[in-house]
């Protein structure tokens, strides 16, 4: 590994550590950790009661508008400082397993009242209904995982197939 490599692979660790850090003061401050805090903003039905919190609106918003900023000035860069080269997504398409896993994060969430971000930060606190969620969500990773797996065996194998 190159001087320069090795520089960036500690601003990259560095930067992750300070990103992870902020994520979770935010969290922690604005009081998304709490599954209640979020069940209260997805139960829209509370609005003409007045028991709809709104709060996690502005979150999402002040989030968008730093990544905006984030992203507009990273695009006047030629490469990243803590990385080789930017991260851009593959495809603008939105494709069927995209709008799947949204509707099933989705459900999740609603369901729940916990994200995988403030679910990890809520590790603090040991709750079993955490650790649980926890689990259920690396046990439903590992699942697909492994489906994704056995189906490209599947495309290789026939692939191979038509070749004989």
């Amino acid at each position: 590994m190159t001087e320069p490599d090795r520089r960036r692979s500690v601003l990259f660790h560095a930067a992750a550590l300070a990103s992870g850090t902020i994520f979770g003061l935010g969290l922690a401050i604005s009081g998304m950790v709490y599954p209640q805090k979020i069940k209260a903003f997805l139960d829209v039905s509370r609005i003409p009661s007045g028991g709809w919190d709104p709060s996690l609106a502005f979150v999402m918003a002040a989030a968008v508008i730093v990544t905006m900023m984030a992203v507009r000035i990273g695009h006047r860069r030629r490469r990243p400082i803590a990385a080789a080269s930017f991260s851009q997504p593959h495809t603008r398409r939105i494709e069927g397993q995209l709008a799947i896993g949204a509707a099933l994060f989705g459900v999740g969430w609603g369901l729940s009242g916990l994200c995988p971000g403030p679910a990890v930060a809520d590790l603090v606190f040991a709750f079993p209904a955490i650790i649980l969620f926890l689990m259920s969500m690396l046990l439903g990773t590992a699942v697909v995982h492994l489906w994704r797996r056995r189906a490209q065996r599947s495309v290789m194998g026939a692939a191979q197939e038509i070749e004989s």
